[in-house]
């Protein structure tokens, strides 16, 4: 007998470079993943955003509950930079976090180098 098909939420307990995007999605680590994704120090995750929704401090709550051990989160906003609001940016300032918005394509490959460099970098990435 088949059993039904189970669907977790998408995470990689790791850290790995982003080996492409577009498409709707991203590879790394010998995977794929179609949608958005929150690269943090305990692992990559799904991320239930897409392109032209607002983004709130909640979308937020994993890195927040990461900061310690974040120094910098890059916001891939889409095809195109969108400002942050100013509650979003209050709250990873007020958790000792810097935030730079930029498109998706940006902040992969800002996130790689910072990755490689073995810095202390989150990245909130919207698929395109």
């Amino acid at each position: 007998m088949r059993r039904p098909i189970e669907v977790r939420n998408a995470h990689f307990p790791g850290r790995a470079p982003i080996d492409a995007y577009g498409n709707g999605g991203f590879r790394f680590a010998g995977m794929s993943h179609r949608g958005s994704l929150l690269l943090l120090p305990s692992g990559i995750y799904g991320w239930e955003k897409e392109e032209g929704e607002p983004l709130t401090a909640a979308d937020f709550d994993r890195v927040i509950a990461e900061a310690g051990d974040i120094e910098v989160i890059l916001v891939g906003t889409g095809a195109n930079i969108r400002p942050l609001s100013g509650d979003l940016k209050t709250a990873f300032r007020s958790r000792s976090i810097s935030s730079d918005p930029m498109s998706t394509g940006a902040a992969v490959r800002t996130y790689n180098i910072m990755l490689a460099e073995e810095r202390s970098v989150a990245a909130a990435l919207i698929a395109v």
